[in-house]
């Protein structure tokens, strides 16, 4: 179970779009928390590994592992 409070213009915009779709507005909160969870964690994850000091691995060393190297 998860409750939010969102600024009055946000709940307007949400509470709009969920009677002009027949939706609710769970399911918009739904889909904006599983649409940008994944990016959110690894931008979480890359700061704390710029944190901790741990050496970085160059673009094209990535792409070369992967097989993306042109």
């Amino acid at each position: 179970m998860l409750a939010l409070r969102l600024n009055p213009d946000v709940e307007s915009r949400l509470d709009s779009l969920a009677k002009a779709t027949g939706r609710t507005k769970s399911f918009y909160a739904r889909e904006a928390i599983m649409e940008h969870l994944e990016d959110i964690e690894d931008y979480y994850l890359a700061m704390e590994r710029t944190k901790s000091g741990t050496q970085g691995i160059p673009l094209d060393e990535v792409e070369q592992r992967l097989g993306l190297a042109n």
